[in-house]
């Protein structure tokens, strides 16, 4: 590991640059939007997918659109929180970044951002978050609230646990009961099965995202999958993604699912499929491409639900 370096005189993180907010931000807010991952935009979109899962399968079930504003406010709502999380993480994690090469030039351990700042923008992310949930019925409310547990908790499990990732899925996947609970103010089966689905997805691409640090968190004693399954990631990672794609199905298929859906996660297997078989553990750059291609392979599973929904209405 290197020893620790001196943040450019653009502020810029090592592993995110070039992107709008180093070249379009105005200079003052650079360093809370790069705490927010505003420059790293595929976490919120991760965080999104399963809600929009959960819509579009609510859609399904119910042969009609999934609700446009349920759709904006989960899209509001998931960046605004994956802001709010990584701010959290970043706040607790502190210590630990600055003995990491890819992360000593985050906001807070490069000095850029005090704890104490971080804290008040961390309150203010928190309060859109607020105003997003009481848009929705109240046992949305009531379910995402209950989530914050998780989110809270889960920048301390790699400190403990050799399984990291599974809480990160809990938090992440949190989406796939949301959006069933806010079409039809209640859980069923399918939400539940599209839960677990989503963990497992989630299990799967963090691991492939956690070998950029493998090194550097054997060095500082973090713990991971990525760590724990070494040479042994790509048959594991099959397996999880297995039981993702079998779980989703299962969703669908008790939701009332069709042709299309049915379609759509075909496609989002072959997606997986190619992620298991190209992963390279040594190879940091190629881990991060295949971890953000997840993002695609979500917006098809997506797309396929919203077709078959129409087609169903129709």
């Amino acid at each position: 590991m290197r020893q620790q370096d001196t943040p450019n005189a653009g502020g810029r993180v090592a592993d995110s640059t070039g992107n709008w907010v180093d070249t379009v931000a105005p200079a003052p807010i650079r360093p809370y939007l790069r705490l927010a991952r505003a420059d790293r935009p595929i976490g919120a979109w991760l965080l999104l997918l399963p809600c929009w899962w959960s819509a579009g399968l609510a859609a399904v079930h119910g042969k009609t659109l999934p609700d446009p504003w349920h759709l904006v406010l989960f899209f509001i709502g998931a960046f605004v929180m994956r802001g709010a999380g990584c701010t959290w993480n970043d706040i607790l994690d502190r210590e630990l970044d600055a003995r990491v090469a890819r992360t000593r030039s985050r906001p807070i351990p490069s000095g850029q951002v005090s704890a104490r700042a971080a804290a008040a923008f961390l309150v203010a992310l928190a309060l859109v978050g607020l105003a997003v949930l009481v848009q929705f019925n109240g046992f949305t409310i009531a379910l995402g609230i209950a989530s914050l547990a998780v989110v809270a908790v889960y920048p301390l499990m790699k400190r403990i646990t050799w399984w990291p990732q599974t809480v990160l899925g809990l938090a992440f996947s949190w989406g796939a009961l949301m959006g069933w609970a806010a079409a039809f103010g209640r859980l069923d089966a399918p939400a539940v099965i599209l839960y677990l689905g989503a963990i497992a997805w989630v299990i799967g691409y963090d691991t492939i995202y956690a070998h950029q640090d493998r090194e550097d968190d054997a060095l500082v004693g973090v713990k991971s999958t990525a760590r724990l399954f070494g040479a042994r990631t790509r048959p594991i990672l099959a397996l999880f993604y297995a039981a993702a794609v079998a779980l989703i199905g299962l969703s669908g298929w008790m939701a009332g699912g069709g042709v299309v859906s049915a379609a759509g996660l075909a496609l989002f297997a072959a997606h997986l499929g190619w992620q298991a078989v190209r992963l390279d553990i040594d190879d940091p750059d190629h881990c991060l491409v295949l971890f953000k291609s997840n993002r695609d392979a979500g917006l098809i599973l997506f797309a396929a639900m919203v077709l078959d929904a129409l087609v169903r209405q129709a």
